[in-house]
């Protein structure tokens, strides 16, 4: 009998394992289809080098585009913020814990001057801004890869759902709250892509979708798509979402040094607009255009630690 569904996807444990949740949530029967992305081909690459989002998932939407596989299953923090005109994300399943870890020390026994190990230039920044002592490493390839390097550095920092997904959540010393180090646009929650005009597949992934999921996840993007920005910046989103279906969207955007940081915060009921209103807010009102060349008005310093200017919350 055939497979139900072919799934373009990473070849990294975790990228089959997260196919493999789909694949249990979808309930039918779900063979993979395993890409190598440009990304993957470089794994010394400092992400911010890279040139896009796109180098994690280009290849595996190919997949999909040229009639390899039927839907293709990503990690939502890999994907540009523009989606693809021949695609459209057509399910987010329930979203996992989008907070960043800390392997190796937790945040307040990392040692003065402290090595730790990022590829992500969003990490940096905040951490350098929450502990300007600190130093960093590069840090790539797979959660597996990355766990191994962990005894190179005083700590390691990970997405705390990869090592959920995979068992690991034993290695995490820390988890920082979203509050502290705002995540990376889409971390924690997965999208399921198929091709635009496959209204059959299109149906059948709706009945997986999670709605406030999936609504946080456009809120998120929208904010990315109006700043502009990709992971070669140091700026971060997450939404959430209540039960009467209001968005909160908090937003950072940094200079890359950690010294300047700008946090806002924005509510409403349409999480595209929510998403570009803050953007706009952002770069207009609070700075950020400024901020984006490295000088800004409206700094945001945690108490105690910095000697910047008195924190500036919304």
């Amino acid at each position: 009998m055939a497979p139900a569904l072919r799934a373009a996807t990473r070849r990294s444990t975790l990228a089959r394992t997260q196919t493999d949740l789909v694949a249990a949530l979808l309930g039918v029967e779900v063979e993979p289809v395993l890409v190598e992305t440009s990304a993957d081909r470089r794994p010394d690459t400092p992400i911010w080098e890279l040139g896009d989002r796109g180098a994690f998932v280009r290849e595996v939407q190919n997949a999909v585009l040229e009639g390899r596989a039927d839907i293709a299953v990503h990690s939502a923090k890999d994907l540009p913020s523009d989606t693809l005109e021949e695609l459209v994300i057509a399910a987010v399943p329930e979203r996992e814990d989008a907070r960043d870890a800390l392997v190796g020390a937790t945040l307040e026994t990392l040692p003065v001057g402290g090595r730790v190990g990022t590829g992500a230039v969003r990490r940096r920044a905040q951490l350098s801004w929450l502990r300007s002592d600190l130093t960093f490493g590069g840090l790539r390839g797979n959660i597996e890869t990355r766990l191994d390097k962990a005894g190179d550095f005083d700590a390691i920092v990970v997405a705390y759902a990869a090592l959920r997904r995979l068992g690991r959540t034993g290695v995490a010393d820390d988890i920082l709250d979203v509050n502290l180090l705002v995540p990376q646009v889409g971390q924690g929650a997965l999208a399921v892509e198929c091709r635009a005009d496959d209204e059959r597949v299109r149906a059948f992934l709706a009945e997986s979708d999670h709605g406030a999921s999936h609504a946080a996840l456009d809120a998120e993007r929208a904010w990315l798509g109006e700043l502009g920005g990709g992971c070669d910046r140091p700026v971060g989103a997450y939404a959430t979402v209540s039960a009467d279906g209001t968005i909160r969207l908090t937003a950072m955007l940094a200079s890359g040094d950690g010294r300047l940081l700008v946090r806002r915060q924005h509510r409403g009921s349409d999480p595209r607009e929510v998403g570009r209103e803050l953007a706009r807010q952002m770069l207009e009102r609070a700075g950020g255009l400024m901020l984006l060349d490295e000088a800004s008005p409206d700094v945001v310093a945690p108490p105690e630690m910095s000697a910047a200017p008195p924190a500036v919350l919304p």
